[in-house]
């Protein structure tokens, strides 16, 4: 299943970024800390070429701090350097600016500041960061993705100025996983999946993952470890979501579930690992090579009844 979702101003957005590229000093891409390889987008990637860049874990207090400082190597490059900032506290984004200046001193009688363009998927946080560097509320935030419609430059020091992007995807979500993941976090909208599923993917990687901070939430009576979905019909009754006759409705106890991992209440989790990127881009791989081979198939078996 490739997941598709890229409404038309994401397509504008992605030619916009192309053609600013050569005028900018800088690549700021946001990260999602809770999904460090899910929330990168190899459409970016490309663009990039050898462009220097900083990857910023965005909502580092939403995640698991020790999966925070595994995955900080694994982001870093020759040319890209990673960190991550807890937002909600003040001044939290000031060491994006120290950074900036020390990799990138001031041009001597320069009449123009350096440019950094803020890069990322829908509802990473970019908007927040770009708020908290130029201390004024100059771009929209809001727990859902598509905010940001268009670009536009954000002056935040003497020597430095912001190029904010609307939140950008790639036309197809390959990785079946990483798609339930990023919805799982509101990367994409929550009419484009069903809320059930991706609660119940959830719910599989938080029983084995972090089965403690489910029972901190919902108590142990809800916790069923090897049923997600049992555990979810559990949660439902606990919380009242229930329809006719009683019955658990799902939609209502998956959207309480998401509700709580999104805004933190279960406690910091990180849903993949580098070792599930690994294996996750293995088979990303193998099924394009398969997806290739039987296109081909299908143009031989037509020219071969063209023949006949």
């Amino acid at each position: 299943m490739a997941i598709q979702w890229f409404p038309g101003h994401m397509h504008k957005a992605r030619k916009e970024i192309a053609a600013a590229l050569p005028r900018v000093d800088v690549i700021i891409e946001v990260l999602d800390a809770r999904l460090p390889y899910s929330s990168q987008n190899p459409m970016l990637n490309e663009l990039r070429g050898d462009k220097p860049g900083l990857r910023v874990l965005a909502k580092a207090d939403l995640a698991d701090p020790k999966l925070t400082e595994i995955w900080m190597p694994a982001l870093t490059t020759d040319t890209i350097q990673a960190m991550a900032l807890t937002q909600t506290e003040p001044g939290g984004a000031k060491p994006v600016l120290d950074t900036l200046s020390a990799r990138f001193k001031p041009i001597p009688n320069a009449l123009k500041p350096r440019v950094a363009m803020v890069v990322g998927i829908p509802n990473v946080g970019k908007s927040t960061l770009i708020n908290a560097l130029a201390g004024r509320a100059v771009a929209k935030t809001g727990n859902e993705p598509a905010i940001t419609k268009r670009q536009q430059h954000v002056r935040i020091s003497d020597h430095w100025s912001l190029r904010d992007t609307p939140g950008v995807l790639w036309p197809n979500l390959e990785n079946v996983q990483g798609g339930y993941r990023l919805a799982a976090v509101g990367s994409v909208r929550d009419t484009a999946m069903d809320n059930t599923e991706v609660c119940l993917v959830l719910l599989d990687y938080a029983l084995e993952t972090y089965p403690t901070l489910l029972r901190n939430r919902y108590g142990n009576d809800a916790i069923v470890t090897d049923d997600s979905t049992r555990t979810l019909e559990l949660i439902g009754k606990q919380t009242g979501c229930l329809g006719a006759r009683g019955h658990v409705d799902y939609d209502r106890a998956a959207r309480v579930v998401m509700q709580d991992f999104r805004t933190g209440t279960l406690g910091g989790m990180t849903l993949e690992t580098p070792e599930m990127q690994v294996s996750e881009e293995q088979e990303v791989i193998k099924l394009r090579q398969m997806r290739d081979a039987a296109k081909l198939q299908k143009r031989e078996a037509r020219k071969a009844r063209r023949k006949r």
